[in-house]
């Protein structure tokens, strides 16, 4: 059942989604913020960013589309064309009207494939919000409105003129009034358990009630009536009324017993306690882990409360916390949810086994937080980068999930029809397929002649580079090859990749060959490689690299990459770690580190080591000393070297005069 669609969702609801076959919808559709967005990706470590990618302009404007999506919905007669149509007299055919035509005729689409017990979740800023609830109020009714929710996506803003803008909006509508809803909590405020529960003997917190919390006002005949005990309700003209909640902390058979019946089985298992002198029998209830306080329509996390929430180290509404720009959980993507959020709407209105759609699935949060619950799943996205990172990310999670690509060029006529609609697309394809990252090339201007970029292993320690270069139209030229061939020097890079839609010529391979060969992991490779939409389908093997970082092992590298510590290193730790290569001007003998590992010239044999600074005559006769290789790794800052053991800083001064040594020598006797 799990699929993840690759085309325009308009198009992919109409084709491929049948009526009332979703239990849950959740979009975050892009806002009208007339704003161009990134996803960012990284390089392996120690390598910079090498691309920022367009992942989709959330611009709008009136159009052929807009007017034919307009006259189809009058078509239909659906109520939303008058709402459209009074919008219009007010906002005009501007970019605002563009927006909510377009997501008008996509909304009533889901409407269709809602189940009558399904639920819909939209996702969007205060910009365009109250523009999107009077269309969603025309598709499902005013009637069905649930909630509007309030999410804290960011810590602050600065404004100059109004208060900061840290919000956005999440707009529940149900299909009909038997939707599906689960009640989730969230943990007591540790304040309340500590003030309200006192811990029992038995190490439970336990809760007593004071007054009268078992009756009700006014007599009623039957069970409700009746005298418990010794206390008769009747003649202080109330009746029992016993908490519902009980239910959930008592058998099944518990259901099925009268108001008496209940007090007693309540009684038996400890929950009512009888006090000596007490006008009314005591409710008693023990804190358990599933109890907590309802969700309610704020979902804003609040930095700097870790260790108030009762049961857990985490602050108010952690769970839900927007992400950081270095948070474990960013893909790069610019819009990127954070999974706790998805959970709380999931384990909200659905079950296991049931389905959710998100027709605008960017990085694919809402899927990851659907398999994660055991939820089936359908997710479309317009562009290739965008299901390709969700696939990647999909395979990395959960490796045993099962899941279909839809959509997706699947032989050569499918790749050349690809390449007729959508250049773009084409192009973030066929990197993919080879194994690469794109490089923006929808920004206006050249590109280079550089499409995406290639990581490999080149050596035990040494990470490689190729550039790719994709060609979708039907002309190719030697020029081309040539052309690349310089770019691969421009770059840096080691190898050049050439993907064409149509068979290269025979100059073409010519010049390839003329490029010669680099020398990976011990072998020869081609240094300019020509690669065919036809070799994509039929070789196992189309790029003759060495291993290729994907993104998803790209990203787990940068996130292992132990950030420097203050600590001092022991000295085994320290042999291990990477070489800094340091000039030590002057000397006329060979100087080498006692924890060195490697000289770049000749080596000498390291005499004991000494407090003794050198003078600086000696300092000035050893400016002929080759340069050596220190280790990075943390530590004092006085480093062994040779026979003396010089504070890095004062050598530095030492070197430019009497008077910078002399005052270096005298802080050092101080210390």
């Amino acid at each position: 059942m799990n699929k993840l669609y690759f085309g325009d969702n308009l198009h992919v609801l109409r084709q491929y989604v049948k009526d009332e076959t979703v239990d849950l919808i959740y979009l975050d559709p892009p806002f009208n913020s007339q704003a161009s967005y990134n996803v960012l990706f990284k390089g392996p470590v120690g390598k910079q960013s090498t691309a920022q990618v367009g992942a989709f302009e959330d611009t709008w404007h009136w159009g052929t589309g807009t007017e034919l999506a307009l006259e189809e919905l009058r078509a239909s007669s659906h109520r939303s064309w008058e709402v459209l149509c009074a919008l219009r007299s007010f906002l005009g055919s501007g970019d605002i009207m563009a927006y909510l035509t377009m997501m008008s005729v996509r909304l009533v689409e889901m409407h269709r494939v809602l189940k009558p017990t399904g639920s819909l979740y939209l996702h969007c800023d205060p910009t365009a919000s109250h523009y999107l609830k009077i269309m969603l109020d025309a598709i499902f009714g005013p009637e069905r409105y649930l909630n509007e929710i309030i999410w804290r996506r960011t810590g602050s803003h600065n404004p100059r003129r109004s208060f900061g803008p840290v919000h956005d909006v999440i707009h529940a509508y149900a299909k009909t009034s038997d939707y599906k809803f689960n009640i989730v909590r969230r943990p007591y405020m540790r304040g309340h358990v500590e003030s309200r529960y006192t811990r029992a003997a038995d190490g439970r917190m336990k809760f007593s009630s004071g007054g009268n919390v078992l009756t009700g006002a006014g007599i009623r005949d039957g069970a409700s009536g009746q005298q418990w005990r010794h206390f008769n309700v009747t003649a202080k003209k109330r009746h029992w009324a016993v908490p519902g909640f009980y239910e959930e902390l008592m058998p099944t058979a518990y259901k099925s017993l009268n108001a008496v019946e209940k007090l007693e089985a309540l009684y038996q298992a400890g929950l009512v306690e009888i006090t000596p002198d007490a006008a009314w029998p005591i409710m008693v209830r023990y804190l358990d882990e599933r109890d907590g306080t309802p969700l309610t329509d704020l979902w804003t996390y609040q930095p700097y409360t870790q260790n108030t929430v009762w049961g857990t180290d985490q602050g108010i509404d952690q769970d839900v916390a927007w992400l950081g720009p270095t948070d474990p959980e960013r893909l790069g993507y610019p819009t990127q949810k954070p999974v706790g959020l998805l959970q709380r709407i999931i384990e909200s209105t659905t079950a296991a086994g049931d389905v959710v759609l998100d027709p605008f699935c960017g990085c694919g949060t809402s899927i990851h937080a659907a398999q994660k619950l055991k939820r089936a799943w359908l997710g479309i996205d317009v562009t290739h980068l965008a299901v390709q990172i969700i696939e990647d990310r999909i395979k990395k999670h959960f490796p045993a999930a099962k899941f279909q690509v839809v959509g997706r060029p699947e032989d050569e006529a499918g790749a050349r029809d690809l390449a007729a609609r959508d250049k773009f697309q084409f192009q973030f394809w066929s990197v993919s397929a080879v194994g690469g990252q794109p490089r923006d090339h929808q920004r206006k201007g050249k590109d280079g002649g550089v499409d995406g970029i290639i990581y490999f292993k080149k050596s035990a320690r040494r990470d490689g580079m190729a550039v790719v270069s994709v060609k979708g139209g039907h002309h190719l030229n030697p020029a081309m090859i040539r052309e690349l061939h310089g770019t691969v020097g421009q770059e840096g890079a080691d190898v050049g990749i050439f993907v064409c839609l149509e068979t290269p010529s025979r100059d073409m391979k010519l010049a390839a060959t003329a490029a010669g060969f680099v020398d990976l992991e011990g072998r020869k490779v081609p240094k300019i490689q020509i690669v065919t939409i036809n070799d994509l389908f039929t070789s196992a093997r189309p790029v003759d690299l060495p291993p290729i970082y994907t993104t998803s092992t790209v990203l787990d590298a940068v996130k292992r990459a132990a950030p420097r510590s203050s600590k001092r290193p022991k000295p085994e730790e320290l042999r291990k770690s990477p070489s800094l290569k340091l000039p030590i001007p002057g000397g006329k003998e060979s100087i080498k580190p006692d924890i060195s590992t490697e000289i770049i010239s000749e080596t000498a044999t390291a005499k004991k080591p000494t407090n003794k600074l050198p003078s600086p005559t000696k300092l000035k006769s050893l400016r002929r000393e080759p340069q050596l290789k220190l280790p990075i790794a943390g530590g004092k800052s006085a480093t062994k070297i040779g026979q003396y053991t010089i504070d890095l800083p004062e050598l530095s001064m030492a070197a430019e005069g009497k008077s910078h040594y002399r005052a270096g020598r005298k802080r050092k006797e101080k210390r």
